[in-house]
Order: structure tokens, then sequence, then C-alpha cells
């Protein structure tokens, strides 16, 4: 019963959701056809005259002393690392590859004639055959 109110429920928020979709449509299409209002024109107003800024005095500026210049110590040396001697390969043999034994030939099969008449297809009965029933008990 739980099932069939909930689908209900989501049919008909379905129905209502599409019936409103279609009368946005509608309304936005009435929009689009209607020609725009004029709008009244806004009059100018005056513009205000801003009191000026009077200008102040620039103060001086000390001046930056030079900062001294330090002298670094040089880096010390890196030591070396050890090269490794390289390795040597053996050489690659050059003997040839062994022959692969040749694949032996297979027969070639025939297959049976196609008969010149393909047999047909038993008929299945589409009827329901009656079925004798028991007759009905005897009355007293």
């Amino acid at each position: 019963m739980a099932i069939c109110s909930k689908f209900c429920l989501v049919l008909s928020l379905v129905f209502i959701l599409s019936l409103s979709n279609f009368h946005a449509s509608q309304a936005s299409r009435h929009l689009l056809q209607t020609s725009q209002p004029t709008l009244p024109t806004i009059p100018s107003l005056p513009q205000p005259t801003l009191p000026t800024i009077p200008s102040l005095p620039q103060p001086t500026l000390p001046t930056i002393p030079n900062m001294p210049t330090a002298t670094l110590p040089p880096l010390p040396n890196v030591p070396q690392i050890p090269t490794l001697p390289k390795p040597t390969l053996p050489p690659l043999p050059s003997n040839q590859l062994p022959t692969l034994p040749t694949m032996p030939a297979v027969p070639k099969m025939t297959l049976p004639p196609m008969p010149a008449t393909i047999p047909s297809i038993p008929n299945i009965p589409t009827t329901i055959p009656s079925l004798p029933f028991a007759s009905p008990p005897p009355s007293n």
C-alpha cells in the first residue's frame, strides 16, 4: 500500500511540474511577442561642485645609508666520487639457431554432398486437445 501511495505522489508531482513548465513557457512567449514599453526619460541633475583638496607640503625623506658588502668565504671543494670500472660483457655465441622440424601435411577433408530436398519440419499442433474428465458424482 505504501509503494502505491509513493508512486501516486511522485506521479502527481511530475504532472504538476510539467503543467507549471508549460505555463512558464507560454508566459515567456507572450512576453517575447509584446512590444517593449517606452521608459520615461530621467532628467539630468546639476553636477555638484566639489571642494578642492589643499595640497600638503611634502616631507623630506632621509637618505638611505649604503649597506656594507659582505665578503663570503670561498666554498670548500667537493670530493670527487670514485668511478667504478666498466663491466665487460661476454661475447654473444655465433652459432645458428637450430632449424625447426617441418609440419606434416594435413589430409584434405571432403564433406558429404548436400541433399537434393530439405526434409520438412513436422507440424506443431496449435489446438489444445480436450481431456476427458471424470463424470460427476451421482446425486442422492
